[in-house]
């Protein structure tokens, strides 16, 4: 709807938009669905320059076999490689490439690590409020514990008798 065209309760004028009845905006057309990207057989067969692009982050022994490349866009692929670091097993490197239209060059966007379903990850992350047992809650009818008692401690200097100091 148009400004012009809203109307106040009354049906005498133009109304604010914040009044106009919330059913309105049901009547708009629902966008259609993405379209699922076409296959791009030059970023699939880059996988030597995906993998150059990894070498520039990962010492050579670190970088294994191809495993995989994932059509992510319309000239977007990632390609996927195993990894052998200590502390990531199961972890793949990627590199994700892309190209304009029409072109040849292919490009290196990103490179990275991500898990793979095989790979070790840390557990969801539980509330605080879940996470703690009873036990760990200190009990509130528990004495607190006491202060040390400050007993005055009576010094050299304290015990009344003067002292003579030579320079």
């Amino acid at each position: 709807m148009t400004p012009s065209e809203l109307q106040t309760p009354d049906g005498t004028g133009s109304a604010p938009p914040e009044q106009v009845p919330a059913d309105d905006t049901a009547k708009r057309k629902p966008r259609a669905p993405r379209r699922i990207p076409k296959s791009d057989a030059v970023l699939e067969a880059a996988v030597d320059r995906a993998l150059q692009g990894i070498l520039e982050i990962a010492p050579e022994a670190q970088v294994g076999r191809h495993v995989s490349a994932v059509v992510d866009g319309e000239r977007l692929v990632t390609h996927r490689f195993e990894a052998f670091l200590p502390g990531y097993g199961g972890w793949q490197w990627y590199a994700s490439l892309a190209r304009v239209p029409r072109g040849k060059d292919v490009s290196v966007c990103e490179v990275g690590l991500l898990p793979s379903e095989t790979s070790l990850r840390a557990p969801e992350w539980v509330p605080w409020s879940e996470r703690v047992r009873p036990e760990d809650h200190q009990t509130e009818d528990a004495p607190a514990p006491a202060a040390p008692a400050a007993e005055a401690v009576q010094g050299p200097e304290d015990d009344g008798v003067e002292q003579s100091r030579t320079p």
